[in-house]
């Protein structure tokens, strides 16, 4: 009886030292966390979606400088540059990449495949080769999809609900991006049960935007779609003052479009997606594999109209629209 109590203490005591060797090393590790995206760097991380992911890191309890390195690589929209910034990344060691959309979650894949991979806001990565399946990733790349492929549907419901006359539409779309065609099939489909003629028009960088915008009108579109894209995003501003010079109502796949000067964009709301990354950061910092943490999809979706564009392009937003906006910008 004394040999085994003595048994029981010695363990407990072993157990009490692991757990305050566990307690000790905690407070003095500084995680490296890689960010890689196909945008610039923001003026200001304070409304950017990106600050979203490094607000919810620090609502986890990690701050930077103390047990957290945020190492940011920016391609400034220029997909050749994705590859060596991902092994730059690589080369650093760091514990987790976050890899803000589809393309930039592809660089990352090809640069490794045993550090952790958490998508930030990906397209559809199952078709894209990412992970297995939703429910099971199965690799070493996880987090939150962007791949609520029937919203796009919307973005041409919302068009017809300004315009219920619209029989030809144009829908940008970038041939590097094989996300794309699965939303431009639904969109096609969409329009076909309401009698509206599609065309899409392809585009890779700011040069092929503006002749997929002379294009569009020469072909007499009535109206254009935008869907997410990284290159899009980059360049909403133009996409918007080209829209707007050509005279065609547009809609956006994210609400920075409509900020931008776009008419109107309806799309997941990205600032929680990427909020929602930094759980998943979080999760693997702790232990946990990617294999086996589920990828989210879309929790929360807005409507965001530009009413100064609207006046512009001498449209009458319907007030039902508007009472559905998320925002509606004056």
């Amino acid at each position: 009886m004394k040999n085994r109590r003595k048994l029981v203490f010695v363990l407990g005591a072993s157990s009490l030292l692991v757990s305050f060797g566990l307690q000790a090393q905690t407070p003095g590790k500084v995680w490296r966390v890689g960010f890689l995206t196909l945008r610039s760097r923001p003026d200001s991380f304070d409304t950017n979606v990106f600050g979203a992911f490094r607000t919810g890191m620090r609502e986890l309890g990690y701050v930077e400088g103390k047990n957290l390195i945020i190492e940011w690589r920016f391609a400034d929209g220029k997909p050749e540059r994705l590859p060596a910034l991902a092994a730059e990344l690589v080369q650093l060691n760091v514990d987790v990449v976050v890899a803000a959309a589809s393309q930039p979650t592809g660089a990352a894949q090809r640069a490794t495949t045993t550090i952790p991979i958490v998508m930030g806001s990906a397209g559809d990565p199952v078709a894209s080769g990412f992970v297995q399946s939703l429910a099971r990733p199965g690799g070493n790349i996880t987090g939150v999809s962007e791949n609520a492929v029937d919203i796009v549907a919307k973005l041409l419901e919302v068009l017809v609900t300004i315009r219920p006359k619209l029989s030809l539409v144009a829908v940008l779309t970038n041939p590097d991006n094989p996300a794309l065609a699965t939303r431009l099939k639904v969109i096609q489909d969409a329009a076909k049960s309401i009698g509206v003629t599609t065309f899409s028009i392809e585009a890779r960088n700011a040069k092929e935007i503006a002749d997929a915008f002379a294009l569009t009108a020469q072909k007499k579109a009535e109206a254009v779609i935008v869907p997410t894209d990284p290159v899009f995003i980059q360049q909403w501003r133009q996409i918007a003052d080209l829209a707007l010079k050509y005279r065609l109502p547009s809609t956006g796949g994210s609400g920075e479009y409509a900020q931008a000067g776009g008419l109107l964009s309806y799309a997941p709301n990205f600032l929680d997606n990427f909020r929602r990354s930094a759980t998943y950061v979080d999760k693997i910092l702790k232990g946990a594999k990617p294999a086996d943490l589920p990828v989210e999809q879309p929790a929360k979706f807005e409507l965001v109209i530009n009413l100064k564009t609207a006046k512009a392009l001498g449209l009458a937003i319907p007030p039902s629209l508007l009472l559905r906006a998320d925002e509606v910008i004056q």
